[in-house]
């Protein structure tokens, strides 16, 4: 069977199709994405600007488009934290189905976690023992632990790669002050956020998920190879706190042309190294292996589930 899943974060607008049934790994067919990075677009009552929902609505009628040629048998529409988050996002909702007729579920910061971790499990197996992840998306920063396919713990910080780049840093290339203060503020919601974490047993396996984490292993990480390695890509603490000074030390628009870093995460991967590199002192992680399986994948895996079930 043919599915879609369209997910409208805070930096795209993404539609992927897969080819999938129950008990099979999903296929790629096609995808499109429409950079949106919407967190520059709220305002102070914490709405979307109207130049925002313009945007948004431009890429959504772009994405019913594809989806009424593509033939699918069904349709997975999800938003997660710009909308979820935003004063008007009910009136953005009804807008979006009026128009496209596509019903988007707002996606809470818990189950976006929850269904990410899914994600992860599957594609490291049981043999990956306790797991932790750590996903950081454009609005929000998810954390999760467990042994099983479920976490036993998730939650969702407003530590998102491009909330935190609009809040803080300001000027491009940022400065030496805002770095500090962003770091602070990343310190204390992660240090509060770690009590929960204290009478969890310590994982086996930590693992990054999401395009930020994805583009700094890239550029600053490295591949494990070899008999049984199966390409393992990780991303060490001393690699990102080597590489993220220096990541903020160009522009933007220079960023763009390193090996991982796109034109649509140039901008704000200086405050996901920032976070991350938080994150990974906080819980005294020295290496994190990163997963290419995040939140999209996990949305189709729980959906077969559910089928077969």
């Amino acid at each position: 069977m043919r599915l879609g899943v369209l997910d409208v974060g805070s930096n795209t607008v993404h539609l992927v199709i897969v080819d999938a049934h129950p008990g099979a790994r999903p296929i790629p067919h096609s995808s499109q994405k429409s950079v949106l990075r919407l967190m520059r677009y709220l305002q102070d009552d914490g709405s979307i600007s109207k130049a925002g929902v313009e945007a948004i609505m431009a890429a959504m009628h772009d994405a019913a488009r594809m989806i009424r040629k593509s033939q699918l048998d069904d349709l997975i529409p999800l938003a997660t934290s710009a909308i979820r988050e935003a004063t008007n996002g009910k009136q953005v909702l009804r807008r979006v189905k009026a128009e496209t007729g596509i019903d988007l579920r707002v996606m809470s910061g818990e189950r976006e976690a929850e269904t990410t971790f899914l994600a992860v499990r599957r594609w490291f197996g049981w043999a990956a023992g306790r797991i932790m992840l750590i996903d950081i998306g454009g609005g929000s920063l998810e954390l999760a632990i467990g042994d099983d396919e479920l976490p036993q713990l998730a939650m969702s910080l407003p530590l998102g790669a491009g909330r935190s780049t609009i809040t803080y840093l300001h000027n491009d290339p940022p400065r030496e002050q805002q770095l500090d203060e962003l770091r602070q503020h990343a310190r204390r919601v992660i240090t509060d956020a770690r009590a929960a974490f204290d009478g969890a047993d310590r994982a086996d396996q930590f693992v990054g998920s999401s395009k930020t984490i994805r583009s700094l292993a890239r550029l600053a990480g490295s591949v494990v190879e070899g008999v049984g390695a199966n390409d393992r890509t990780t991303l060490r603490t001393w690699q990102l706190d080597e590489w993220v000074p220096r990541l903020a030390k160009m522009p933007a628009e220079s960023r763009k042309a390193l090996p991982g870093i796109t034109s649509d995460r140039a901008f704000q991967i200086v405050a996901g190294g920032v976070v991350l590199s938080e994150v990974m002192r906080a819980f005294d992680i020295n290496e994190l292996d990163v997963s290419p399986w995040a939140m999209r994948e996990g949305v189709l895996l729980d959906y077969l589930d559910r089928m077969e079930a």
